[in-house]
């Protein structure tokens, strides 16, 4: 599966955060477990809804999205 087929949003879920399909789990949730320590065993293990392939799609989708951001920086007068 891609990651369109794996990571969906619905403004009804979670407010529309981006989450692994079949699941409550957002992306950015599975970002804070990895920032916070977290191995892919623990959140594997932790979360038994969530599979290898569920998890490997949430990075990648993090990683395409982040891929495409645009910093300005700007100047804001005082």
């Amino acid at each position: 599966m891609t990651v369109p087929e794996w990571i969906v949003t619905d403004p009804d879920v979670l407010g529309g955060k981006p989450c692994v399909r079949g699941t409550r789990i957002s992306v950015p949730f599975i970002l804070e477990l990895f920032a916070s320590g977290a191995s892919r065993s623990d959140i594997l293990n932790g979360y038994p809804q969530l599979s290898e392939e569920g998890l490997a799609a949430a990075l990648r989708y993090a990683a395409e999205t982040l891929d495409h951001d645009v910093i300005w920086n700007l100047k804001i007068p005082a």
